[in-house]
């Protein structure tokens, strides 16, 4: 497979030779996915954009109100490591920990992760569970797209000819918010989710408020479980109620059947995670 390989050194740089070479050209950063797809010629670009040179888009960090900005070359391990984050927004670098093997986490970027659009990708939840949204720049300057909006498709996203995701942004959360992401595999992190499953809430006493529920690979894309969370919205937890939650939740979502496991075995472990 033979492509041309571009070396931009500036977001405008990159954003230019995306829009010159629109539908012939891939973005590469850690290319951990995107290799992966060339060698098996699921994809032929003409042209690779690496952007892994753009100065400036590797970091965490937080405002002054709490709000968390990750710059989209931070890689996976980076986020997995980061003090702040397993202070402050410790399911976020937990379901880092959960994406592939320590090698794919060293070089794999959470902008690749998100960009790529697999169903099963493990920060999605977690992010989308916590209102996360994406700058974005093209052609016609800068805008902000939910990540819950961003995905269409498998490996489909909003992005526009030209367009390039430079920074994952969260707000700030109300105090005494915790969330979990649970991962089910065969072969443990390095294998990919059969169903991934975040759950994020504001506790208030004996309550549960801002209840996310947020499935991955059991549906075309990461998804809200939003009966599960109205089942759980302004209630006091018990044994009863997750019950009716996870059955909710199962019924809700959308698996499909492939080499990895069945559709209601996917259900199932929903109800079960």
């Amino acid at each position: 497979m033979r492509f041309d390989y571009l070396e931009p050194h500036t977001i405008k740089e990159a954003v230019s030779l995306l829009s010159t070479y629109n539908g012939q050209a891939k973005v590469i950063a850690g290319g951990t996915d995107l290799m992966n797809l060339i060698r098996t010629k699921m994809i032929k670009p003409e042209y690779i954009v690496d952007i892994g040179h753009i100065a400036g888009l590797d970091y965490v960090k937080y405002g002054d109100k709490g709000a968390l900005s990750i710059g989209a070359l931070t890689t996976i391990r980076a986020i997995e490591m980061s003090a702040q984050l397993k202070e402050r927004h410790p399911v976020v670098s937990q379901a880092a920990g959960q994406l592939g093997s320590m090698a794919i986490r060293n070089v794999g970027t959470i902008g690749g992760n998100l960009c790529n659009a697999a169903p099963c990708a493990e920060t999605a939840p977690s992010l989308i569970g916590l209102g996360a949204a994406l700058k974005i720049v093209g052609p016609a300057g800068e805008r902000t797209v939910t990540l819950e909006d961003f995905f269409t498709g498998p490996g489909q996203t909003v992005l526009q000819r030209g367009e390039l995701v430079v920074e994952i942004q969260v707000p700030s959360q109300p105090p005494h918010t915790r969330g979990v992401y649970l991962k089910h595999s065969v072969r443990g992190t390095e294998d990919l989710a059969i169903v991934g499953v975040a759950a994020i809430a504001t506790l208030e006493g004996e309550r549960c408020r801002n209840v996310k529920i947020v499935l991955g690979a059991v549906a075309p894309i990461p998804m809200r479980a939003r009966n599960a969370e109205g089942k759980l919205e302004g209630k006091e937890i018990d044994d009863a109620l997750i019950e009716n939650a996870a059955q909710a939740a199962s019924d809700e979502s959308q698996p499909i059947t492939d080499v990895r496991a069945s559709a209601d075995y996917r259900k199932e472990m929903v109800k079960v995670f």
